[in-house]
């Protein structure tokens, strides 16, 4: 081993080695060269609301800011304020009655609490049951805490939700925690309560914990309201709900969401994060505080937005000959590539042609294969120039 060698390998701990490929790399290269050489390049990769946060809620978030008693350390449970405002919100959208002392935990945006999850609940030899194509985080949480990563295909022949029936006994015996997630990233498919009540039977039954990420539950057209897993009766025994304020109120960078449902893995995550951060800062507790009380208008008025881009991307695809389902909820077009071959290929091949950067679907898991996720959280006018330029490309 040459001395390089050795420095990297002590610098690198053995779970980040085990991550997957960064497969994005050589595509990000690609853009940043096209860019250096001038070139207007269009990313629908992200899924970053480009739309502000409600005035309201920036309004509250300078108030508390001004506030000298604000800038001291938090508390990994957070303010009890903000618990009993996210109470509050889950009561009146789903009907379900939370104990904001033992059932609600704030979180540094939901991706911390989904990677810190398997952590707090799994041991190395335990398996988690991760959909596959998914939110990188489930994958990646799982191999840090040293357990087994045992996909769940998702499948448009099974509407992306997994077919539970095909999980082998022995690995549900083994599993710690089972990941869902709806509406989904990157499929942008929906769940029923029915199929979410037949995930909390099979939760109780081999006696795994249940993690719902709910971040695109508001996040949704056409009259569509999301269920809740908490919805399903007695799922609080077995199953916890993440949710977010980065996706309805465009506060992505404010990193700022909540776990709530079962009370021993609240406490746990909570042991946990407690030796790991000192909690949100207050000001942006406040500021959440102030976007849950808020008029739901404002949130509607985004999603009328969002809907718009929705029918821009699917029908002008669909007039060049490219026919993508219309999603019910998220932000994102998951489109089957029109020609079949290789998703990296397909993006690489798009970059090129119409500066034009598409998700491939691989990057999600062996099953997103043969798909592209396209993000409509770019202006209008520039999601309509993209879908002309993809339009001549194809």
């Amino acid at each position: 081993m040459t001395s390089s060698a050795a420095a990297t390998r002590a610098a690198m701990a053995q779970r980040l080695q085990q991550l997957p490929p960064y497969l994005f790399v050589e595509m990000d290269r690609a853009k940043r060269r096209l860019e250096a050489a001038g070139k207007d390049v269009i990313d629908l990769g992200v899924g970053d609301p480009d739309l502000p946060p409600p005035a309201h809620v920036v309004e509250a978030l300078k108030a508390a800011t001004a506030e000298p008693g604000s800038h001291r350390y938090s508390t990994t449970e957070g303010l009890r304020e903000f618990r009993a405002a996210i109470a509050q919100w889950v009561r009146r959208r789903f009907d379900v009655v939370l104990d904001p002392d033992t059932e609600i935990l704030p979180l540094l945006g939901s991706k911390e609490g989904i990677g810190h999850l398997p952590l707090a609940l799994a041991d190395p030899g335990d398996a988690v049951l991760v959909p596959d194509p998914c939110y990188p985080p489930y994958r990646s949480g799982t191999l840090f805490a040293g357990a087994e990563v045992v996909p769940m295909p998702l499948t448009e022949a099974e509407g992306f939700f997994p077919d539970l029936g095909a999980v082998s006994q022995k690995a549900a015996r083994r599993a710690a925690v089972m990941f869902l997630n709806y509406p989904n990233n990157p499929t942008a498919a929906t769940a029923s309560l029915e199929q979410l009540s037949e995930a909390t039977a099979m939760a109780r039954e081999y006696g795994f914990v249940l993690a719902h990420d709910a971040a695109y539950a508001e996040v949704t057209y056409d009259g569509y309201r999301a269920p809740s897993v908490l919805q399903v009766p007695d799922a609080k025994d077995v199953a916890v709900e993440f949710h977010s304020l980065s996706k309805t109120y465009h506060m992505t960078g404010w990193r700022v969401g909540w776990v709530c449902g079962n009370a021993q893995v609240i406490a746990a995550l909570n042991k946990l994060k407690s030796n790991l951060d000192s909690g949100i800062y207050q000001p942006i507790q406040r500021a959440g505080i102030a976007a849950l009380e808020g008029d739901r208008q404002v949130a509607q008025e985004s999603l009328a937005v969002f809907q718009e881009r929705r029918d821009l991307v699917v029908d002008g695809l669909a007039r060049a000959g490219w026919s993508v389902p219309k999603p019910k909820a998220a932000f994102y077009v998951w489109a089957r590539l029109p020609r079949g071959g290789s998703s990296m290929a397909f993006a690489g091949e798009i970059l090129e042609r119409a500066h034009v950067v598409v998700t491939p679907g691989v990057g999600f898991g062996p099953s997103g294969e043969g798909y592209v996720r396209l993000s409509l959280t770019v202006p209008t006018e520039r999601l309509q120039d993209a879908v002309t330029r993809l339009a001549q490309a194809l």
